[in-house]
């Protein structure tokens, strides 16, 4: 959409061709984040961030796979892309100044600042076009209702705990009733669907033109240059031809079962993956470019963006996947793998958890998976993944086998195949220290990002509180992931590059069909929409060069000259 976007503003004419029913892909039911390190927001809140601190991080995060002139590309140009959106379309993003790097402690980390997330939408500016838009992953809502990230989580928290937060839920909830009584859905859009609301409604001003259920088959080659593509559509094959070229943003593979099973490190050893993606994420635009020559970055260090889900169970015998972001981080929640043990710092990022599941399970039998634990105060007060906070009853998740209690931990330990007494000392060495707010074994609690996750109104340490108030609660976290980083070769310009490192004309890429700039690591919050949106930017304006046409605004054509 970013793409679609700019290119039309332009001048370009544009068809945005769409595989599934729907519109807005992964990022409809993400979190909606974007890293863009000095964007327009960071300058005007006085956050004290360069390019050449950004540049420092991005460089010791992605190690040996820093990609000087994509990264230079992405830095100069997403403020850019992010100024011409909010001037030109109905696109608005708000500053997450306390949303930290991921690891805030490296060189050029920062406590804050980097990250923006699409501004609440107001679906009904969609008219009759809102049956278009992919709602919102179903386990992550309340009862149906999205609850935006920050503030708005922190009202839902304390619900019962402060009249101001009770009045506001209590307007939300009656927001909501309303929607669902007039429009049959929530209108009061947020996070990443209020990001996929806003792109779409934005192309729909500019007249672009969006085919569902309209998949690329093929693509068309002329006198060596991608001119087109067969789409099919409505039962034909549909021939379209392109004088600038095509942009492949097909949200990467993570539902190709066989190249999952190729890079996936627990897949290569037999076990299972769970991707909240949508279904129709199954790499075809990697395949469709590579039948062309075009070269993939199957060498990083990972090949997903991982994150720690559990599988909850529905009604109709489905299972849903419930991506754990926040929980983790809670006072009074560890997490221990099947052998009754902690393995890591829970509050770290999903992915840095993943990777310490992987590492605790290599060798194990059957797949890598861990416990989530947690007291009842803590699941009280918190929730525990799918299982809601009071005063949400606990009684569905415990009778469809999602959730896991015991009066004791030894009776825990027996309902989740763990040895009791390791559980036991597990537990009571957390305990030890988590009763003076410390946790010496891993150092909860110990940067910015952590803390921003914790509770503030717990201290000295926002992130530590014992396990002592039976019954005892556990969920299962399995692999999942976010979207695939292992995409196509592409230059500064999102340009494919053949497997001599030679651009093929006239064919694009950006999102997660892009290899990602971020070198198989994750840095912080938005890593992945950031660069998509910042590289379909790009893509467009050397689609709009191509033609001769000038960029949508002199000015930001000056700022992304060097791309």
């Amino acid at each position: 959409m970013a793409a679609a976007l700019t290119a039309r503003l332009a001048g370009l004419e544009v068809l945005v061709v769409e595989k599934e029913p729907l519109v807005g892909g992964t990022t409809a039911r993400s979190g909606g984040w974007l890293w863009i390190p000095c964007s327009p927001h960071a300058r005007a809140a006085g956050i004290p961030d360069s390019k050449e601190a950004a540049r420092l991080y991005l460089r010791h995060e992605t190690g040996n796979h820093f990609d000087p002139e994509r990264v230079e590309a992405f830095l100069e140009a997403g403020p850019a892309m992010v100024e011409l959106l909010e001037r030109r379309t109905r696109v608005r993003f708000v500053l997450g100044p306390h949303f930290s790097d991921y690891h805030p402690d490296a060189p050029g980390g920062l406590p804050g600042g980097r990250s923006i997330c699409a501004e609440p939408f107001d679906g009904r500016e969609l008219g009759p076009a809102v049956a278009l838009l992919r709602p919102p992953l179903e386990e992550i809502t309340l009862l149906g209702m999205m609850v935006g990230s920050g503030k708005e989580l922190t009202h839902f928290f304390n619900v019962t705990r402060s009249f101001e937060s009770a009045v506001y839920v209590a307007g939300l909830l009656a927001r909501y009733g309303r929607d669902r009584l007039l429009h049959g859905r929530a209108m009061r859009l947020v996070n990443g669907n209020a990001l996929a609301g806003r792109l779409l409604a934005s192309a729909l001003d500019l007249g672009i033109a969006i085919w569902c259920s309209a998949p690329l088959v093929e693509l068309l080659v002329e006198e060596g240059r991608v001119s087109g593509g067969i789409v099919a559509r409505g039962g034909r094959r549909v021939r379209v031809e392109a004088r600038a070229g095509v942009v492949l943003a097909t949200g990467g593979f993570p539902q190709d079962g066989e190249r999952r099973a190729r890079l996936f490190p627990h897949c290569l050893a037999g076990g299972a993956h769970w991707s909240p993606a949508p279904p129709g994420n199954t790499g075809d635009g990697i395949r469709l470019a590579a039948a062309l020559g075009a070269a993939t970055a199957d060498d990083l260090p990972a090949a997903a963006a991982w994150v720690p889900v559990s599988l909850v169970p529905r009604r109709d015998g489905t299972t849903g996947v419930f991506p754990h972001f926040v929980d983790r981080a809670k006072p009074g929640v560890i997490a221990v793998t099947g052998a009754g043990r902690r393995f890591c710092n829970e509050a770290d990022s999903y992915h840095d958890f993943c990777t310490a599941m992987l590492d605790a399970c290599r060798g194990l039998p059957g797949e890598p998976y861990a416990w989530l634990l947690a007291d009842h105060r803590a699941i009280r007060r918190y929730g525990l993944g799918w299982a809601k906070p009071f005063p949400v009853p606990l009684g569905p998740a415990l009778r469809n086998g999602y959730l896991r209690r015991g009066r004791t931990l030894a009776e825990l330990a027996a309902a989740c195949g763990i040895e009791p007494a390791a559980l036991e000392r597990t537990v009571a060495a957390y305990n030890e220290g988590a009763r003076r707010g410390e946790d010496p074994a891993f150092g909860r609690g110990r940067t910015a990002y952590n803390r921003y996750l914790g509770d503030p109104t717990v201290t000295p340490n926002p992130c530590v509180a014992p396990l002592e108030e039976p019954p005892f609660y556990a969920v299962r976290l399995v692999m999942g992931d976010l979207g695939t980083f292992a995409g196509l070769r592409t230059d500064a310009a999102a340009r494919v590059l053949d497997r001599n490192g030679r651009p093929i004309p006239g064919l694009r890429a950006c999102g997660n069909d892009m290899a990602s700039i971020m070198g198989g690591n994750y840095p912080g919050g938005g890593i992945t929409l950031g660069p998509a949106m910042t590289f379909g930017y790009l893509a467009a304006l050397d689609a709009a060069r191509a033609l001769g046409r000038a960029a949508p605004a002199a000015s930001l054509a000056a700022r992304a000259g060097a791309a």
